[in-house]
């Protein structure tokens, strides 16, 4: 009886980033367990494109989890009474979700003891980002060193470890690597503050990464923004 295939728990945002990380741990032969996050967010478009990035990378499962931050304010992405920037920011932009990736992982974290999984791939770039320090690779590092500290797996001789396999990529890379990988970028989403027809702003941090990162990889930008080309 051949080895049981390994298994790796996957945050799924919608986003272009976490569908090449997807595609990543998909391609070094792990079954995928896809997590995606209902938290409060008013780019919730991303959901619709969690369920199709997943399903079209052959997630062996894929759960949306209900937790709402709204409550907490402090952030653009929850709280409606606050805009999204439509310039770049000095500092760490009003974008940040508190605590956000130290939430979503550790519920990852819980699912991956569940599921036997002994890697949680996150999509995180330090290069081509806004600056949030819960994307930095010191953060991942003390993550999985918690990880290891904090579960009945790593004290069992199961440790874990957290993969973010695109942590130093410029999104110019990480797009040519997901596209060599059969990502289906058309299917992603990145924009903060869509409009009525879920067009992308194009004027938003991540409209403008995404944006730059397709013209400088060479490769067609799917996304349809309002009224304008991002800039």
């Amino acid at each position: 009886m051949g080895a049981e295939t390994p298994k790796a728990v996957v945050l799924v945002s919608g986003g272009l980033d976490s569908a090449t990380a997807l595609a990543i741990a998909r391609a070094d032969g792990y079954a995928c367990y896809c997590l995606t996050f209902d938290y409060g967010q008013r780019h919730r478009i991303e959901l619709e494109a969690a369920r199709r990035v997943a399903a079209s990378l052959g997630a062996a499962d894929h759960r949306v989890v209900r937790l709402d931050l709204s409550w907490m304010g402090g952030s653009a992405l929850t709280d409606p009474s606050i805009p999204v920037p439509q310039q770049p920011t000095a500092g760490i932009p009003i974008t940040y979700v508190p605590a956000r990736n130290t939430v979503f992982l550790s519920i990852a974290l819980g699912w991956a003891e569940v599921r036997g999984a002994q890697e949680i791939f996150i999509g995180v770039n330090a290069v081509d980002y806004s600056g949030y320090p819960d994307c930095r690779p010191e953060y991942m590092e003390a993550f999985e060193r918690l990880a290891n500290l904090a579960t009945r797996a790593a004290v069992e001789g199961r440790r874990l470890r957290v993969r973010a396999p695109l942590m130093s990529l410029r999104k110019a890379d990480i797009i040519r690597a997901g596209s060599r990988l059969g990502v289906d970028y058309a299917l992603t989403v990145s924009c903060y503050a869509p409009g009525p027809a879920d067009e992308a702003c194009g004027a938003c941090d991540a409209c403008r990464f995404r944006a730059a990162g397709f013209a400088e990889a060479g490769v067609p930008d799917p996304t349809v923004y309002r009224g304008r080309a991002a800039r």
